[in-house]
């Protein structure tokens, strides 16, 4: 089967590829059995070694890989160049501080001794999305090679290229053959290797659709599995916020990346004390946003990765309009292939796509509340569970909002983001599991107890 790829941009076919034969899956799934011994036993200084090249060559190929980025899912040029020195630097990270994870951990008990070992359990299949195809993938990869695992990646269909380019990465720095292989294949293909013995573990990046899918297969073979799956996040604007930081970062959250992040701001729950003023100078703000050719750096935002995501979020805009939403800015398409303009929703409520659903684009939501208490109600009013942020000039009335959010990630007087040093995933429909940090690098290893009497 022949895939195309289209360049969101232009509307052009970028590139054409096809899907993996049968055989070349399974020669893809005995390479990863081959190489995990090895690659296991290896020390985690010498596999360290190896992860500190991957980040020389991510950054020695930057260019390149932003190109292959932009023209596959749109994403301007300077934000492409920031994922691919993100990535660089989560292998320099995990290179220099997966031990601090992986020691064996002495544990007081009325044996001679007792301790927890973290080991490696093998192949895990990983299934990525689109909107950060870089990141995505080794926001999971870089700690389970240090682990000691190895991996195989499906990735969305409208990224091959990114795929191979990573694959090319860690093999230019020297990651042995088979310890990371690329599956082109769709997703009853997908299905199938969730179900081969040789995969070990699961994770997921993308829909709650997707996430019920994989993890009921995964969870049939009793096979670990992680969901990252949507967010609609809140961002909560209190009375005494100041109003210059807090719209820049409204700004930044709602359209970096076209508004096409899980952890983007989506539900801005502003306080009527401060509503007026603050949903003015975010119109002002996203108003002198411009879509264009995202590899001009006067572009600042890109269009969304394909035509039926822009079309699909259009008539979630569209609907809630009916509903009695009211479009402050934007709301239209563009007249380019992929293009949304940034927009405001003001007057949303219960009932409309643009309360309950995730938009995920370059829309924004505005809510108005009337003090702190309901400020919570309605930000925990839903059933995703990813993010939130809070924005005060009192750290501690943040803080104590903050813990009220039933998020896995919460923030205070910044946006929403994912760092190497702190677990990340979701909770509620959400997701489950977490990725990076400690909690990150445990989920797919044995956690084994050992007790010398």
């Amino acid at each position: 089967m022949t895939v195309e790829t289209i360049n969101p941009a232009t509307g052009k076919v970028e590139y054409r590829h096809e899907l993996m034969t049968a055989a070349q899956v399974d020669a893809t799934l005995a390479a990863a059995q081959q190489a995990f011994p090895a690659w296991a036993a290896l020390s985690l200084a010498e596999r360290g070694k190896v992860l500190r090249a991957v980040g020389v060559e991510l950054r020695r190929r930057r260019e390149d890989i932003q190109r292959i980025m932009t023209a596959e899912m749109g994403k301007l040029r300077k934000e492409a160049l920031a994922e691919v020195d993100k990535c660089a630097g989560a292998c320099d990270y995990y290179a220099d501080h997966a031990a601090d994870y992986l020691h064996d951990q002495p544990v007081s008990t009325d044996g001679q001794r007792s301790y927890v070992r973290y080991e490696p359990i093998g192949c895990v299949l990983a299934v990525m999305p689109w909107n950060f195809p870089i990141w995505q993938v080794f926001r999971f990869l870089a700690p389970a090679l240090m682990a000691g695992n190895v991996a195989v990646l499906k990735h969305a269909s409208n990224v091959p290229r990114c795929a191979d380019a990573i694959a090319e990465v860690l093999a230019a720095a020297g990651l042995p053959a088979g310890v990371f292989g690329v599956l082109h294949i769709d997703n009853e293909q997908a299905a199938e290797v969730i179900r081969d013995a040789r995969v070990a573990a699961v994770t997921l990046t993308g829909s709650e659709r997707a996430g019920r899918s994989v993890a009921a297969n995964a969870g049939s073979q009793l096979k670990k599995s992680v969901m990252e799956l949507g967010g609609s996040d809140a961002f909560i604007v209190l009375d005494d916020a100041d109003l210059d930081k807090t719209v820049a970062g409204a700004v930044a959250s709602r359209f970096g990346n076209a508004g096409q992040t899980c952890i983007a701001a989506k539900r801005f729950i502003v306080q009527e004390g401060i509503a007026d003023e603050f949903v003015k100078r975010f119109v002002e703000a996203a108003a002198k946003l411009r879509l264009g050719d995202p590899q001009d750096d006067a572009t600042t935002l890109a269009p969304m990765a394909r035509q039926d995501l822009r079309d699909e979020l259009h008539k979630q805009v569209q609907a809630s309009v009916a509903k009695g939403a009211k479009v402050l800015l934007g709301g239209e398409p563009d007249a380019s292939h992929a293009g949304y303009p940034a927009s405001i929703l003001d007057a949303v409520a219960p009932g409309m796509p643009a309360y309950e659903e995730e938009l995920f684009g370059p829309v924004a939501s505005i809510l108005r509340v009337k003090d702190d208490a309901e400020a919570v109600r309605v930000a925990n009013d839903t059933t995703f569970g990813l993010g939130g942020s809070v924005w005060t000039r009192d750290v501690d009335r943040g803080d104590r909002i903050a813990r009220q959010l039933q998020v896995g990630a919460a923030f205070v007087n910044a946006i929403v983001r994912s760092d190497v040093r702190l677990p990340f995933g979701g909770t509620k429909r959400s997701g489950f599991g977490r990725e990076l940090a400690e909690h990150g690098i445990h989920e797919f290893m044995n956690i084994k107890s050992v007790y010398i009497a």
